[in-house]
Parts: C-alpha cells; sequence; structure tokens
C-alpha cells in the first residue's frame, strides 16, 4: 500500500517510539527504552542492527511476555504495565556503533523506530595497558582539583589553625585573649 515506505508503515512511528540517538562507554554499557502503545503488550518485540530496515540483523527478540531474554551481551526485557521494553548491551566495542530498530511484531509489515548508537573509545589512565607513552588525566580531573579540591584542603587548614589559635593560653595573666566567650560576656553584663 501507498502509506508503506521502506517495508514499514508510517503507524509504526505512532505505535513505537524511543531515543534518536544513545552513546556508551567502549567496555561500558547502554539501556535503550522503547514505548509502545496499548494493545501491543503480548507482540513479539525484537532489536535489530543495520541501517537498512529490510535487511536488518534481529539480535534479540522476546517471546510475548515479560520474561527477560538474553543472549550474548544483549538483554531485552518487556514490560506489559508500562508499555516500554528495554535493551541492554554489555561490553561495548567501537563496531558497536550503528543504526539500531526497536520493532514489534506483526501481521503485515512490523513496526519499528530507529536509533543512533555512538560508543564512545575508552580514556585510558597513565601507564595502562603497558602503554609506553604518558597519558594525561584529562581536564575534568584538573578543573575539580583547582576549584574544588584546593579550596577545600585551605579551608580546612585555616579552620584547623583558627581553631588552635582561639585555644591558646595567655603567657602572662594580664593578656587577654582577642575573643570572648559568649556565656562569659552574659555573665559580666547580668553582674552589672
Amino acid at each position: 500500500p501507498w502509506s508503506c515506505i521502506l517495508g514499514f508503515c508510517f503507524a509504526g512511528c505512532f505505535s513505537i517510539r524511543g531515543p534518536v540517538s544513545v552513546r556508551g562507554p567502549e567496555k561500558g554499557s547502554v539501556k535503550v527504552q522503547c514505548q509502545y502503545k496499548r494493545g501491543w503488550e503480548t507482540h513479539v518485540k525484537w532489536w535489530c542492527r543495520g541501517a537498512r530496515w529490510v535487511s536488518c540483523e534481529i539480535l534479540i527478540q522476546t517471546r510475548g511476555s515479560e520474561q527477560e531474554e538474553k543472549k550474548d551481551l544483549v538483554s531485552i526485557k518487556d514490560s506489559h504495565t508500562d508499555c516500554t521494553f528495554t535493551v541492554t548491551m554489555e561490553g561495548l566495542r567501537q563496531n558497536d556503533s550503528n543504526i539500531y530498530w526497536c520493532g514489534i511484531q506483526r501481521l503485515g509489515p512490523d513496526l519499528g523506530t530507529q536509533v543512533q548508537l555512538t560508543v564512545d573509545p575508552a580514556t585510558w589512565p597513565a601507564g595502562a595497558q603497558g602503554s609506553e607513552h604518558c597519558v594525561p588525566f584529562p581536564r575534568n580531573h584538573y578543573m575539580l582539583l583547582v576549584f574544588v579540591k584546593v579550596p577545600i584542603l585551605l579551608i580546612l587548614v585555616g579552620a584547623i589553625l583558627w581553631l588552635k589559635g582561639s585555644q591558646r593560653v595567655p603567657e602572662e595573666p594580664g593578656d587577654q585573649p582577642i575573643y570572648m566567650n559568649f556565656s562569659e560576656l552574659l555573665t559580666k553584663d547580668m553582674a552589672a
């Protein structure tokens, strides 16, 4: 029919939706949540890899139930209450960056929505993985050090010095401390 383009119908755009794109760290994991309209709860949901809808490779699918399915490093779980199914990909590699599809199996063309997955390269600290070159710490570490850690350290040192200074006993009986205890001040005022 004229309403079907690239193997799926426009109705799919309104019956199922997911994020346009997701990112995950190399060797890490990513979760993708796809929502669907009521009425599709018991249909098989699937996760497919490949830019072309008609020839994408289905990596995992449900059985129409809420039971979690797992295959290799990919799992899928459907929640009929929330009308949402969640796909989790673990142990991400650079070559996992691709176009994927959240899909619902039905009579006729399946329903689906496209998701772009980008895997960010891992950043290794200095000396990791036997590297011959030193890798600098991320800039965020220095920003945290300069604007948070150093001021906190200076405040703590200042507070310790102030407390130590305020606890000094005058060397001669005639010397008076710079500060006065609040309770002493009240007692003197009342006596006067």
